[in-house]
């Protein structure tokens, strides 16, 4: 038996002016209760029930240390009140970290949405392209793509493909000439991720096969609308979330290349991650539902 239990059984005592009662109301036998008043007493040094067979009645110290004893205790009960609560109701701070660009089109109706659903949520968003890890970093939720977890114990849950396409400017073309198969692509120059964080080459699937393409670079970036920035400034071909250039290809200021020969694995991958499947806290279990909804309802008007 614990402290806090044992300060729960002396107010019970104090209140019902019985060890047999103050028993009755704790579920326990009578003899547990005069123990844990005994162990008590040797704690505090001091006698706090004067016992006869007929009556409990306090001692001065017992006056004392209930006023106090009561306070502590009615302190818990309203922390444990609070605490449980957040876990019922989705309320407070949610802190969250989210890729950039990679849910451009997504982001803000979702948590525009998520906002209305759950007005007592104070939104803290963070946008970045680095790596995080979301315990150290005080975060209780991401947006990422697979390469910005470092932490092996993430729980991550798949909720979207973004397809990718390949895309360069017509003046572009008008230059270096328009590729009509992946392997002429080796003469022409990329705007690509880094090779720390990809590959730097793209495996196309062309008649049952596989063609594997060098990619060859003067400029890349973890930033995917800076990549098409500078590729719409005519320094090369992109590999951009399709999403992301839908107006400029709407506009013919891009122009999209090789759409007949699939990029094999070149879908990005948007994930939410958390930190644990179980004891989640309201606000996070409300925003995993709310996000899982959200783009399986986007999924199915696409």
């Amino acid at each position: 038996m614990d402290y806090i239990d044992t300060l729960r059984i002396f107010r019970s005592v104090v209140e019902a002016r019985s060890f047999t009662r103050a028993a009755d109301m704790h579920g326990l036998a009578t003899p547990v209760v005069s123990r844990a008043i005994a162990r008590l007493e040797k704690r505090l040094g001091s006698r706090l029930f004067h016992r006869t067979t007929r009556a409990v009645s306090l001692t001065e110290a017992a006056e004392r240390f209930y006023d106090g004893c009561c306070r502590v205790l009615d302190d818990l009960d309203a922390l444990e009140a609070v605490a449980t609560e957040q876990t019922r109701e989705a309320s407070g701070v949610l802190r969250l970290v989210a890729h950039t660009t990679a849910a451009v089109n997504r982001l803000v109706p979702l948590m525009a949405s998520f906002k209305r659903a759950h007005p007592k949520v104070t939104l803290d968003v963070m946008l970045t392209e680095r790596p995080v890890d979301l315990v150290a970093d005080g975060y209780d939720l991401g947006l990422v793509l697979p390469f910005m977890l470092n932490n092996e114990g993430t729980v991550t849950r798949l909720l979207d493909r973004v397809s990718v396409a390949l895309v360069t400017t017509p003046a572009y073309l008008a230059a270096n000439s328009t590729p009509r198969h992946p392997t002429e692509l080796e003469a022409h120059t990329f705007v690509p991720m880094p090779p720390s964080l990809r590959k730097p080459t793209l495996t196309f699937r062309a008649g049952g096969e596989d063609v594997t393409v060098r990619l060859k670079y003067d400029i890349a970036s973890n930033n995917p609308d800076f990549n098409r920035a500078m590729v719409l400034e005519g320094f090369g071909i992109g590999i951009l979330p399709r999403p992301l250039v839908q107006r400029e290809l709407a506009t013919g200021q891009l122009v999209a290349l090789l759409d007949e020969f699939p990029i094999v694995d070149a879908q990005i991958e948007i994930r939410l991650a958390y930190a644990s499947r179980t004891l989640l806290p309201a606000k996070v279990r409300a925003f995993i539902d709310h996000a899982t909804e959200f783009f399986s309802d986007a999924a199915q008007t696409v």
